[in-house]
C-alpha cells in the first residue's frame, strides 16, 4: 500500500513550550473526514516509519483525516533527543491533537506511543470535565489502537531491568548510552531526567479510564515489550470494548504486511 503523495508532503511546524524549553514540532496533517487518525510514534522513531506511512496511505484512500508528527528530538522536529522526557513529549502530543485534529479521532500509538495515547486520553478527559460547553469541532476520542504498547516502560522495562552498575551511572553521570538494535545501531542516551519524569506519569498501578474502545495488538515474540506487559495493561482497562490480539509470531515492530493489515482492520473496526 503506497501513496507517493505521502512522502512528498512537506511538514508544518508549530512551537511548543516557552522560553528555553520552546521547540519546533514537525507535523503532517492530511485533511479529510472523520473519524480522523492521529499517529503517536515510538521512542527514538519518527513519522516516516512503515506503519505510519501505511496508515496515512489508507486514510487517504478512505478520504479520512490523518495527523502524524515527530516528538522533539525525533525526525524532523527541533530539540535534542537527550532533553526528551515523557512529560515533554506528552505536552507536544496534546498540542498537536488540539491544533490539528477536529471531531472524533482514532489515536494509534506504537510502543512508547501507546503510553502517550493513554496519557493523552487522560488529558482529554480532564479537559472535557472542565469545559461544560461542547463544540462539535473539538477533537474527541473515537478509540485507541495500541501496538506493542509500553506504558511505564521507563520504570518497568528500563530502570527495573538495569544492572546496579547502569543505575549507578545514570544517577551519578545523569546519562547512560544504551546500545541499540534498531536504526543505524548507534547507542542512544537514557537520562536520569527521563527516568525521574517517567515516574510522574506511571499508569499501571491503578485503573486506567480512557472512555473509549481500545484495541491492543501485541507480538508474542516481542523482545522489547513482553506480551505479559500487554496483559497487565488490559487488566487495568475497563472490561467493556477492550480487545487484545496476540500475534504469535509477531515481533516488536509489527511492520510486516500481515501486521499492517491487522492494524488497519483494528482502526476500521472502531470507526
Amino acid at each position: 500500500m503506497t501513496n507517493p503523495a505521502v512522502n512528498d508532503q512537506e511538514p508544518a511546524f508549530i512551537e511548543v513550550g516557552s522560553g528555553d524549553g520552546e521547540r519546533k514540532i514537525a507535523v503532517r496533517a492530511r485533511a479529510g473526514g472523520t473519524p480522523g487518525l492521529i499517529w503517536l510514534g515510538g521512542f527514538n522513531s519518527d513519522m516516516k516509519g512503515t506503519k505510519a506511512l501505511s496508515l496515512d496511505a489508507w486514510a487517504a484512500e478512505q478520504g479520512r483525516a490523518c495527523v502524524r508528527f515527530d516528538y522533539s528530538g525525533h525526525g524532523e522536529s527541533g530539540g535534542a533527543f537527550i532533553d526528551g522526557t515523557i512529560g515533554r513529549w506528552l505536552e507536544e502530543s496534546v498540542a498537536v491533537f488540539a491544533r490539528f485534529c477536529r471531531g472524533p479521532q482514532v489515536v494509534i500509538g506504537s510502543s512508547m506511543g501507546g503510553w502517550m495515547a493513554l496519557l493523552l486520553a487522560r488529558e482529554i478527559a480532564k479537559r472535557e470535565a472542565s469545559q461544560a460547553a461542547s463544540q462539535a469541532s473539538r477533537p474527541s476520542l473515537a478509540g485507541l489502537v495500541l501496538i506493542a504498547p509500553a506504558p511505564d516502560f521507563t520504570e518497568q522495562l528500563m530502570w527495573n531491568q538495569f544492572t546496579p552498575e547502569i543505575q549507578q551511572e545514570i544517577q551519578t553521570k545523569g546519562v547512560w548510552m544504551r546500545p541499540s538494535q534498531y536504526g543505524d545501531g548507534a547507542p542512544y542516551p537514557i537520562t536520569r531526567a527521563l527516568i525521574e519524569d517517567g515516574r510522574d506519569h506511571l499508569l499501571l498501578g491503578s485503573a486506567i479510564e480512557v472512555g473509549c474502545p481500545v484495541r491492543i495488538l501485541q507480538g508474542a515474540q516481542d523482545p522489547d515489550v513482553p506480551w505479559q506487559h500487554a496483559f497487565a495493561l488490559a487488566h487495568r482497562l475497563p472490561s467493556e470494548d477492550v480487545v487484545l490480539t496476540m500475534i504469535q509470531d509477531g515481533d516488536h515492530r509489527l511492520s510486516r504486511p500481515q501486521d499492517i493489515a491487522r492494524i488497519i482492520a483494528a482502526v476500521a473496526e472502531i470507526g
